[in-house]
């Protein structure tokens, strides 16, 4: 939670500034809720999907809609209180990040071609869940800290033995 007030939605809506649901389930930030909102009130979804926060429920409590920047829509309830919803309350870091940045994305890449190389030439052509092997992990990394020019220490053999490598 790093720091953040973490709480009870009844306790926390009504002092929240920024409200971040990540649970991967539905209706977590519900009709009830939004209508006791503090005004302000930024709403974004790191979860899974866009069922978390009712956004049914908030388009019904607003009488006016506006979208204020691109991907930030603000709401405008009866009562003057505005709330607002980034990225229509979508998986945020994708619909407003413009995706996974190109430094994880090369990282990823290389992982999964390596890994099915490795499958393919391993002879394991079974359907199933097959884990990355830790020498191509370590491949993988060496060859990202390397294109970036950036050296490490290695692991002493007390290090090593430490963590049963």
């Amino acid at each position: 939670m790093d720091g953040f007030s973490v709480g009870a939605m009844d306790e926390m809506i009504e002092r929240a500034d920024f409200l971040i649901t990540a649970t991967g389930c539905s209706d977590v930030v519900t009709k009830r809720a939004l209508a006791r909102a503090k005004d302000g009130l930024v709403m974004a979804n790191a979860g899974h999907f866009d069922v978390e926060i009712d956004k049914l429920a908030l388009s019904a409590l607003a009488t006016e809609q506006t979208d204020v920047r691109d991907g930030i829509r603000q709401f405008t309830l009866g009562d003057g209180r505005k709330l607002y919803l980034l990225g229509d309350g979508r998986l945020v870091n994708l619909v407003l990040g413009d995706g996974h940045p190109v430094e994880i994305m090369d990282i990823s890449f290389a992982l999964q071609a390596l890994t099915l190389k490795h499958i393919v030439e391993s002879g394991l052509h079974s359907p199933a869940v097959y884990r990355v092997p830790d020498e191509i992990d370590q491949q993988v990394a060496e060859m990202k800290l390397a294109a970036l020019d950036v050296r490490i220490d290695s692991l002493t053999p007390e290090q090593s033995a430490y963590l049963g490598l």
